[in-house]
């Protein structure tokens, strides 16, 4: 009989680290954590969560860390100076660190789907994983985001799902390297834009990854990956793109609306298709329901099948996500936090009258370094002439991070461009600035990522108004 391990998770609350703390819980081992925010008594809600799936929660002071039987699981973002990382090694305890725990346990099963791509890994994510739960296969979907069809009053933090061994999904960074670890059977490539790291690692990165693949469900409009399609042999791809005729699967017909979009999905190999209606809105959403339509696919379902149950997927928590309205001011929650997302939000929400109030909060310093150009690029582009950008100080909770690149120097940038854009370095205030601002009509979006708060951020500028 197999002895039941036990697990330490230093950052459990993560975005990464919770649904996979989830996940092993409920395949029967033992699971013990800690967390800077629980320390810091923030989001009690999410930690809550976690104590009701029998995880028990510990100061993030090497408190928690008690036998060298115990296996230390830390995210990236999880420094050795941490008390925990320290206790553990005094304790010559196994070390691993989230990516190799994943790996481990998606690489196992017998039909594993790895979403991967700078920008909608986790909606593709979702999709692909709502399918085929719809359709009885009982799928284990590990998520970055809540899943907001498998969310109750009871899993509020539902970016989880706990099927059979049969399938795995999982959404697969490359911002650490760590996706070099996948072995899917079924790999689904997105897209390739600038994020946490250059150009020619991205390319070098995504094309293994892809490359191991049985089947390589990929998109045709975006010419990076594009370029990858054409190396790989034609019977290992299965190409998606939107009014591209040499795809495998295409869309065309497009019909966009507030709430969501429609379109016919048409698979090449015999002129099948299907009309589509998706309960998400915007362009970007069409090729993330192309990818996960060409996923289940490769697994045997049907285009008929797929199509009717992507028509239930409720989308992700905090894309594109309405928190409400007062005095004819919508207030909207969005993760966008790349040029990519950016993008794809700002275009979605500019199909539709109504100026947009940006609340940009940058996810750190290290990003911003990386990606200025791109993003003062993406708003200069995407900003109309009387929408207006206001950002607060990156979001951070102390580390050795290079700040020497902040939030002032993309404001200056978006500004030269022409643009109107406003540095307001504390948050709260940077609120307020919007509520002053603020007409009717206008819809007042904040945006950002690894930070929950932002979500009660949101509810709070709406209450303001």
């Amino acid at each position: 009989m197999n002895r039941t391990k036990s697990y330490f998770f230093c950052g459990i609350g993560g975005s990464g680290m919770l649904p996979l703390a989830s996940i092993v819980r409920a395949q029967g081992q033992e699971v013990k954590g800690s967390d800077r925010a629980l320390d810091q008594g923030r989001i009690a809600t999410k930690f809550d969560y976690l104590r009701a799936q029998g995880i028990e929660l510990f100061p993030q002071d090497g408190s928690g860390m008690t036998s060298g039987f115990q296996t230390l699981v830390t995210s990236a973002a999880v420094e050795d100076t941490i008390p925990d990382v320290i206790k553990a090694r005094s304790l010559s305890a196994k070390e691993l660190r989230r990516a190799d725990l994943l790996a481990e346990l998606f690489n196992a099963a017998p039909t594993s789907i790895g979403v991967a791509g700078t920008s909608g890994k986790s909606t593709v994510t979702g999709m692909i994983g709502w399918i085929l739960h719809t359709i009885g296969r009982r799928p284990t979907v590990m998520n970055g985001a809540v899943m907001k069809n498998f969310a109750r009053d009871d899993a509020p933090f539902a970016s989880a799902l706990v099927g059979d061994d049969s399938y795995f999904v999982s959404e697969i960074d490359e911002s650490d390297g760590s996706i070099a670890l996948f072995d899917p059977r079924i790999a689904v490539l997105n897209n390739i834009s600038l994020d946490h790291k250059s150009m020619e690692e991205l390319r070098s990165l995504f094309g293994n990854f892809i490359g191991k693949a049985e089947c390589a469900v990929l998109n045709l409009d975006n010419e990076e990956v594009a370029k990858l399609a054409a190396i790989l042999p034609e019977e290992r791809v299965l190409s998606f793109g939107i009014d591209r005729r040499n795809a495998y699967l295409r869309a065309e017909d497009l019909v966009e609306a507030p709430d969501g979009i429609a379109f016919t999905a048409i698979e090449k190999a015999d002129g099948t298709s299907v009309r589509v209606s998706l309960g998400v809105p915007g362009r970007h959403n069409v090729s993330n329901a192309l990818a996960a339509l060409g996923a289940v696919r490769a697994c045997g379902v049907s285009l008929a099948q797929a199509a009717e149950a992507i028509g239930g997927f409720a989308g992700l928590s905090r894309r594109m996500d309405i928190v409400g309205s007062a005095k004819g001011v919508t207030v909207i929650d969005d993760f966008g936090h790349n040029p990519d997302k950016i993008a794809a939000t700002l275009s979605t929400l500019h199909a539709f009258p109504g100026r947009l109030l940006i609340l940009f909060q940058p996810h750190g310093y290290g990003p911003l370094k990386v990606m200025k150009d791109e993003l003062i690029a993406t708003f200069a582009e995407h900003l109309a002439a009387d929408d207006v950008l206001i950002m607060p100080d990156p979001v951070y909770y102390g580390g050795t991070t290079d700040r020497s690149i902040g939030t002032a120097d993309i404001i200056a940038g978006v500004k030269a461009q022409g643009r109107q854009a406003e540095h307001v370095a504390e948050r709260f205030a940077a609120g307020a600035r919007l509520v002053t601002l603020a007409e009717a009509g206008d819809r007042i979006i904040i945006m950002g990522a690894r930070d929950d708060t932002l979500t009660q951020f949101a509810a709070e500028v709406l209450a303001a108004l």
